[in-house]
């Protein structure tokens, strides 16, 4: 979902310069993957903000989304695969104008091959989309929509939703663009909490329950839909209300664990990480007791008497994205 710099009160991209640490205030479902895929990753984005290199998927990732986000800005008749493969260098400079750094990715390019490479999968991701999707019968709502509620709890949930469809009854369908490909079926649950997440906060916005999810996978050409009821929606807030209450606990003690997983291989705090040796720099928020957060403890639903499955590693089980997409194959900046 929509990568501008909207950030869970703390901010996500490069070093803090000079500015104080502070609490997380809200929760978007990059941060709530973060923490369900290792609370420590959680606490150097959020807390340390600890820089990131840019990685050659996760910008072509911002510049697919923003071809077909853009797309929409012509007439319908114009909405050509060949029309948007050629927005495709374009979006590039445009989005190198904004992060000049992005740059160093073909630093040791000087033919420019590498860069013709990149270009043309981007190009290629983008045409993919036509075989999925008609974009001359589509009219969105929204594109790139900014959401934000307040939960009865106090929870801020936030973030960004790719495109709002809604039909003439009055339906509302979310879609989300991947750049990645679909996750086996045993992970479709994971790869829909986003979805869930998102269709959780326009329900309490507008009091419409959305009549679908749609994933559109363009690295394999799938597309996942799922149509939500209220109680996925109560179920899922009890969820967010658990693991908000497991990332309070963390940051008033200061206890963010490591959780070891195959996507370690793509972090670059390893050398901050005691899974690999390193030490986490020093904790920048006051440390305090455990007692308070929550009634029923930390893990536990205002109203829930069993608490949602706390792994000893730290990490919070159910329901978090667990496959699919890896985090290098999304768009770069994190909400």
């Amino acid at each position: 979902m929509g990568w501008s710099a909207e950030q869970d009160g703390t901010g996500t991209q490069g070093e803090r310069g000079g500015e104080p640490a502070r609490p997380p205030v809200a929760l978007s479902p990059s941060r709530a993957s973060d923490f369900l895929q290792c609370p420590l990753l959680y606490r150097f984005r959020v807390i340390d903000r600890l820089p990131e290199k840019p990685s050659p998927a996760a910008t072509r990732g911002t510049v697919v989304h923003a071809v077909l986000e853009r797309l929409f800005d012509a007439p319908a008749a114009e909405r050509t695969a060949a029309g948007a493969r050629a927005m495709v260098p374009g979006e590039w400079e445009r989005l190198l104008e904004r992060r000049p750094e992005l740059a160093e990715l073909f630093a040791e390019d000087a033919e420019g091959e590498r860069l013709g490479r990149w270009l043309a999968e981007a190009e290629a991701l983008v045409e993919r989309w036509f075989s999925l999707e008609d974009p001359t019968r589509l009219e969105p709502a929204d594109r790139e929509l900014y959401v934000e509620t307040e939960l009865d709890s106090g929870l801020r949930l936030r973030g960004f939703i790719d495109r709002v469809d809604v039909a003439p009854t009055g339906e509302v369908r979310i879609v989300d663009y991947k750049t990645g490909k679909a996750p086996r079926p045993e992970y479709a649950e994971g790869a829909l909490f986003q979805m869930k997440f998102y269709a959780l906060v326009m329900w309490r916005l507008r009091g419409v329950v959305p009549r679908r999810l749609q994933l559109v996978y363009l690295g394999s050409g799938d597309v996942l839909t799922y149509d939500p009821g209220e109680a996925d929606l109560r179920a899922v807030e009890r969820k967010l209300l658990a693991l908000w209450d497991a990332i309070r606990l963390a940051t008033r003690t200061g206890d963010w664990r490591p959780r070891r997983t195959k996507l370690c291989g793509w972090c670059d705090h390893q050398a901050h990480c005691p899974e690999f040796g390193g030490t986490p720099p020093v904790y920048p928020l006051p440390v305090g007791a455990a007692e308070g957060v929550g009634a029923g403890g930390p893990g536990v639903a205002p109203g829930e008497t069993q608490p949602l499955e706390v792994r000893a590693s730290g990490g919070v089980a159910a329901g978090g994205p667990q496959g699919g997409e890896e985090t290098p194959q999304g768009r770069m900046g994190v909400i």
